[in-house]
Protein backbone atom coordinates (compact mmCIF):
# COMPACT_ATOMS: atom_id res chain seq x y z
CA UNK A 1 0.00 0.00 0.00
CA UNK A 2 1.29 3.46 -0.63
CA UNK A 3 -0.23 6.49 0.07
CA UNK A 4 -0.08 9.89 1.74
CA UNK A 5 -1.90 10.20 5.32
CA UNK A 6 -0.99 13.90 5.66
CA UNK A 7 2.02 16.76 5.37
CA UNK A 8 4.31 14.59 6.86
CA UNK A 9 3.30 10.93 6.94
CA UNK A 10 3.19 8.09 4.01
CA UNK A 11 2.80 5.08 3.34
CA UNK A 12 5.15 3.32 0.78
CA UNK A 13 5.06 -0.57 -0.63
CA UNK A 14 3.14 -1.37 2.96
CA UNK A 15 5.48 0.72 5.41
CA UNK A 16 4.40 4.06 7.43
CA UNK A 17 7.14 7.06 6.91
CA UNK A 18 6.98 10.09 9.22
CA UNK A 19 8.94 12.72 7.76
CA UNK A 20 11.86 13.08 10.04
CA UNK A 21 12.58 16.55 9.26
CA UNK A 22 9.42 18.22 9.36
CA UNK A 23 6.05 19.08 11.73
CA UNK A 24 3.11 19.66 9.33
CA UNK A 25 -0.15 20.82 10.01
CA UNK A 26 -2.67 18.19 11.50
CA UNK A 27 -5.68 17.00 9.13
CA UNK A 28 -7.38 14.29 11.42
CA UNK A 29 -7.85 16.09 14.71
CA UNK A 30 -7.04 19.66 13.63
CA UNK A 31 -7.42 22.55 16.39
CA UNK A 32 -8.75 25.21 14.29
CA UNK A 33 -10.01 25.53 10.41
CA UNK A 34 -6.98 27.46 9.77
CA UNK A 35 -4.93 24.78 11.23
CA UNK A 36 -7.07 22.34 8.63
CA UNK A 37 -6.57 24.28 5.52
CA UNK A 38 -3.07 24.60 5.89
CA UNK A 39 -2.47 20.63 6.45
CA UNK A 40 -5.04 20.28 3.17
CA UNK A 41 -2.17 22.24 1.29
CA UNK A 42 0.73 20.40 2.52
CA UNK A 43 -0.36 17.44 2.09
CA UNK A 44 -1.46 18.05 -1.37
CA UNK A 45 2.14 19.41 -1.96
CA UNK A 46 3.83 16.76 -0.59
CA UNK A 47 1.76 14.11 -2.84
CA UNK A 48 2.66 16.51 -5.63
CA UNK A 49 6.34 16.22 -4.43
CA UNK A 50 6.88 12.68 -3.67
CA UNK A 51 4.74 12.20 -7.32
CA UNK A 52 7.52 14.27 -9.02
CA UNK A 53 9.72 11.48 -9.26
CA UNK A 54 12.31 9.28 -7.98
CA UNK A 55 13.37 10.17 -3.77
CA UNK A 56 15.86 8.49 -1.38
CA UNK A 57 15.02 8.20 2.47
CA UNK A 58 17.63 8.76 4.35
CA UNK A 59 17.98 8.17 8.15
CA UNK A 60 18.86 10.20 10.52
CA UNK A 61 19.09 9.21 14.12
CA UNK A 62 16.30 7.30 15.39
CA UNK A 63 15.35 4.16 13.46
CA UNK A 64 11.08 4.57 14.22
CA UNK A 65 9.46 6.69 16.40
CA UNK A 66 7.01 5.31 19.22
CA UNK A 67 3.86 4.22 16.87
CA UNK A 68 6.81 2.22 14.69
CA UNK A 69 6.64 4.83 11.72
CA UNK A 70 9.83 4.47 9.92
CA UNK A 71 11.34 8.18 10.58
CA UNK A 72 13.29 9.27 7.64
CA UNK A 73 14.64 12.32 5.75
CA UNK A 74 12.95 11.98 2.27
CA UNK A 75 15.38 13.80 -0.18
CA UNK A 76 15.86 14.17 -4.09
CA UNK A 77 18.83 15.24 -5.62
CA UNK A 78 20.59 16.08 -2.06
CA UNK A 79 17.97 18.43 -1.48
CA UNK A 80 14.80 17.49 1.50
CA UNK A 81 11.48 17.43 0.32
CA UNK A 82 10.72 18.71 3.68
CA UNK A 83 12.59 22.05 2.80
CA UNK A 84 10.83 22.66 0.16
CA UNK A 85 7.58 22.55 2.20
CA UNK A 86 9.44 24.84 5.17
CA UNK A 87 10.43 27.43 2.01
CA UNK A 88 6.50 27.70 1.20
CA UNK A 89 5.28 28.15 5.08
CA UNK A 90 3.24 24.50 5.12
CA UNK A 91 5.80 23.63 7.23
CA UNK A 92 8.41 23.97 10.17
CA UNK A 93 10.77 22.52 10.69
CA UNK A 94 10.80 19.41 13.51
CA UNK A 95 12.19 20.24 16.65
CA UNK A 96 10.78 17.58 19.02
CA UNK A 97 7.43 19.02 19.51
CA UNK A 98 4.19 20.76 17.53
CA UNK A 99 3.83 24.19 16.91
CA UNK A 100 0.21 25.72 17.30
CA UNK A 101 -0.87 26.30 13.72
CA UNK A 102 -4.16 28.33 15.30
Amino acid sequence: MTCIVDGDTFWLDGQKVRVADINTPEISRPRCALEKAKGDKATARMMQLLNQGPFELARNGRDEDRHGRKLRIVMRGGQSLGDTLIQEGLAEPWIGRRKNWC
